[in-house]
């Protein structure tokens, strides 16, 4: 960069910089929402309920379905961005 774009640019330093930092933010976001750990201490959370009677079959085949499925969200969205990189 040359010294007279670095001038003229200058005012635009503090919008890139606030943009850096919602691109970190938004990374961060992703991967804590991306991260399987936590649906699967859910599900280990589940079986464990269903082995001590405190949900039954049907509650436990709903929540295990919709977290099964979180689990295939996830594996697809590592897949395409794997792809892309």
């Amino acid at each position: 960069m040359g010294l007279l774009t670095g001038v003229l640019t200058l005012p635009l330093a503090p919008l890139r910089g606030t943009a850096w930092v919602v691109d970190q933010v938004l990374l961060a976001a992703e991967r804590e929402y991306y991260d399987p750990e936590p649906v699967r201490a859910q599900l280990a959370a589940l079986v464990d309920d269903l082995a001590n009677g405190r949900v039954d079959a049907e509650e436990f085949d709903r929540r295990e379905d919709a977290l099964l499925d979180r689990l295939d969200e996830i594996e697809a969205y590592r897949r395409q961005t794997e792809k892309g990189s």
